[in-house]
């Protein structure tokens, strides 16, 4: 590795480290509006359908497959009716898993 390429490294810690440490070191102090505060409670979820939602729908990355082959499609629905019902995270993970690992074991 290059000296170049390690401070380019150091350079990016030490910038999310900033970045990181001060809103824990001022965060207390600062008060949001109540609507960017209630807002703020959808940012997880909105950013793991971001993460999740194109490997479902895009698993080789050509395109969509809505299909009954797809099992990320399958395990990921399959997981979203469980979550709606049950409301219980465990429940929706190993539920979510096991479609999808027996879907892909029946559509081999």
């Amino acid at each position: 590795m290059s000296s170049f390429e390690i401070a380019l490294i150091l350079g990016m810690a030490v910038i999310t480290f900033v970045i990181r440490y001060t809103l824990f070191a001022v965060g207390h102090r600062v008060r949001f509006n109540p609507l960017v505060a209630r807002a703020l409670t959808y940012v997880p979820v909105a950013v793991l359908t971001a993460i999740v939602a194109p490997i479902m729908l895009m698993p080789d990355g050509d395109g969509l497959q809505l299909t009954l082959d797809n099992a990320y499609l399958v395990g990921g629905v399959a997981a979203i009716l469980i979550a709606a019902r049950w409301r219980n995270l465990l429940a929706t993970i190993a539920g979510g898993m096991l479609c999808f690992f027996l879907w892909r074991w029946f559509y081999g």
